[in-house]
């Protein structure tokens, strides 16, 4: 019984210990965000979410006990993702801050607070930590499959200048020890999840050893910034939406566009006649 409790032990500070390195892994984006002052070519939503996951497993630990290491690892993760949601709030632009607050608003207001109401006030304490456990296991679950984006880019681009190699080494430490933890202290809802997230991190290596040699093919993204698909549908839809607006102007004021024909002409007609001049 000793040696279990203390390999539970082993596994939950070396998991602490990685994930506190994960977790200050965007830390370089957020220096170009200083430099640059500016928050554009990023999106809020993975920090959003990592809050509210964090928030959940805090929730989680409370209710079950004896989970310490759960709740030192998500309070610190609280701290810093919020410290990442301000930083990106206060460098955006007005479009970006209200996207953030609107998000905050519906995870880490209405969501939790739903979450937190929906099940506090049940009677059966095993049925209220059964529910909240299949909740926080489908948040992390959707979390470790993120990176399938950075996958579909690397195969796309044959490039692994979008994944860094040494990230997805620390996401599957993380996984292993998070799952070996789980699986000694026979909770699901915390070795499950890290199943995906062993399965996913092995899959980049395997990319990486793939691709780490291939020739650069010529991206539009910039790697500093790792513009998101999200970002080049928006900027593909406003130039989509611009255009109409451009041919209905010209419409209006000449008739289908023959007035801007027409003044063509004349400019050509008064040039040929200087010339001869």
């Amino acid at each position: 019984m000793a040696l279990h409790l203390s390999w539970v032990s082993v596994f939950g500070d070396l998991g602490v210990i990685v994930s506190f390195m994960v977790a200050f892994s965007p830390m370089p984006a957020f220096y170009q965000i200083y430099k640059k002052k500016t928050s554009e070519g990023f999106q809020s939503l993975p920090y959003v979410i990592s809050l509210f996951s964090a928030m959940l497993w805090i929730y989680y630990a409370l209710l079950k006990k004896n989970e310490m290491h759960l709740i030192i690892i998500n309070i610190f993760c609280c701290f810093i993702q919020s410290f990442y949601i301000v930083t990106y709030v206060y460098y955006g632009r007005k479009k970006e801050k209200v996207e953030a607050v609107k998000l905050m608003l519906l995870f880490n207001v209405f969501g939790s607070g739903l979450i937190f109401f929906s099940t506090y006030f049940l009677h059966n304490p095993k049925t209220r930590l059964c529910i909240l456990g299949y909740i926080c296991l489908g948040f992390s679950a959707s979390t470790y499959a993120a990176p399938l984006a950075i996958v579909r880019k690397v195969i796309k681009t044959k490039s692994v200048e979008f994944m860094p190699f040494t990230l997805s080494v620390f996401l599957t430490i993380q996984a292993v020890m998070w799952f070996f933890y789980g699986l000694l202290k026979k909770d699901i809802n915390i070795a499950g999840p890290n199943i995906l997230g062993f399965i996913f991190g092995i899959l980049q290596m395997i990319l990486y050893a793939i691709y780490k040699n291939h020739p650069k093919k010529m991206v539009v993204e910039d790697p500093k910034l790792q513009l998101s698909d999200q970002l080049e549908s928006v900027v593909s839809s406003d130039v989509n939406t611009t255009a109409p607006q451009t041919k209905d102007k010209e419409y209006n004021n000449g008739g289908g566009g023959g007035g801007d024909v027409e003044a063509q002409n004349i400019k050509k007609n008064t040039l040929d006649a200087s010339q001869k001049v």
